[in-house]
């Protein structure tokens, strides 16, 4: 019988029983603790990937642990046939920690962005008056929301749409960060009762548009009577220097959508938020999830959303964001035929690698792996950043020369 005791023994078992839906780097990770991960050779690195934000508040925070192991000794799921005493208190404490009236929780980020969906639905044929059957809602170019056959019809990514057809009608894409496409669907379509949105496009690059766009959508959507949909699954709880990055435009969104660092990486936890003339359209029996809001996700995120505040993680993000910005744009002048754009906000940043090179954002990857940090290419040439916001202003800077040496030794 094999003995699973090296890293390439864990992939090859892994290629052969489980589904070829990602390419992940080739190294195995068993151990977690704030910004670091270990692999099963014992290899320490710096993560840069935060598992796609969701542990924001670092791998294993002793305090979200120490709330999961004390719930899961009391009582994990109930389905919400019955009333538990965890969720309200979650209910409470998320609707007053984000301003709104209602939230209604589920448990992966896609859960949530079908649930928003469903609800703008709901709100245009009940308050709007608009047509059975007829709402519209507008997306973003570029977006990336989940990958459930809804989600995907409307993206215009043919790695995530081709070939899983027929598609959902009910969508059109405009392009991210251009108002006069926006406001001209608007006038065009008087059934368009939304507008999703990602304050910033995380999966499309880090792609953050110009000041004031997200506040001028809001305004185009309240002149036609539209909800603004915001995506914050990977852009909220800290990770762009503000607790959402829709507060850069100080914008409060109609409906709010957040998952992700929810439970700190502990589980799957997501939730939407919006008033009552929104939430309360959808009613008993026409919305729901056997695991949504079940006491122990409930508990864990009153933990993990604590833990950001008490922490100050936004305002830490925002600094070492605004140094790492910096040493990025360094390197940039240092090898601008290798690195053509540095891009994000907070702890949410990318660089871009030029085509053409002997080598690619992968390789990149690799090398950064065997010097210890890891970060994933997306879209082929770009390179994200986004370590846990625990990281402090020393391994910040230890990161920096990282990836200086590897950008170094990758042309050299």
């Amino acid at each position: 019988m094999l003995t699973l005791s090296h890293t390439q023994d864990f992939i090859d078992t892994e290629e052969r029983y489980g589904a070829h839906n990602y390419h992940p780097l080739p190294v195995v990770l068993s151990k977690g603790e704030g910004v670091y991960l270990w692999d099963v050779e014992g290899k320490q690195y710096f993560d840069f990937l935060s598992a796609y934000s969701a542990v924001n508040q670092g791998h294993c925070h002793p305090r979200i642990i120490n709330a999961l192991v004390t719930q899961a000794q009391q009582l994990t799921l109930t389905s919400r046939a019955f009333y538990n005493d965890q969720l309200g208190k979650a209910e409470e404490y998320v609707c007053q920690l984000f301003g709104y009236n209602k939230a209604l929780f589920m448990n992966s980020g896609a859960e949530a962005v079908e649930t928003a969906i469903k609800l703008a639905r709901k709100w245009a044929y009940q308050h709007k008056g608009i047509a059975d059957n007829r709402a519209h809602i507008l997306v973003a170019g570029g977006n990336f929301h989940g990958r459930t056959t809804g989600i995907v019809s409307f993206s215009d990514s043919p790695e995530s749409k081709d070939q899983f057809g027929p598609y959902l009608p009910g969508f059109t894409i405009v392009p991210y960060n251009d108002l006069e496409a926006l406001e001209a669907q608007l006038k065009s379509n008087p059934d368009i009762c939304a507008f999703l949105v990602e304050p910033i496009q995380g999966e499309a690059g880090v792609i953050v548009p110009q000041e004031g766009y997200l506040a001028a959508v809001h305004n185009l959507c309240k002149q036609y009577n539209v909800l603004l949909l915001a995506d914050e699954i990977q852009t909220g709880i800290g990770r762009t220097g503000k607790l959402l990055a829709s507060y850069y435009d100080d914008v409060q969104a109609d409906v709010l959508i957040i998952g992700k660092a929810m439970a700190g990486g502990v589980l799957p936890v997501s939730a939407v938020l919006a008033n009552d003339d929104v939430m309360l359209c959808i009613r008993p029996g026409e919305h729901g999830s056997t695991f949504g809001g079940n006491p122990l996700a409930a508990a864990v995120s009153v933990t993990a959303l604590k833990v950001i505040a008490d922490e100050e993680l936004p305002e830490n993000a925002f600094e070492l964001g605004l140094t790492f910005r910096e040493r990025m744009q360094q390197l940039q002048n240092s090898y601008p035929r290798i690195i053509t754009a540095v891009r994000g906000r907070g702890l949410l940043n990318a660089i871009d690698i030029a085509g053409g090179l002997n080598f690619t954002a992968w390789d990149v990857c690799m090398k950064l792996k065997d010097n210890g940090l890891l970060a994933k290419p997306t879209h082929g040439h770009t390179i994200r950043f986004s370590p846990p916001l625990v990281i402090t202003a020393q391994q910040m800077d230890t990161c920096c020369d990282i990836i200086e040496k590897t950008v170094t030794e990758m042309v050299s």
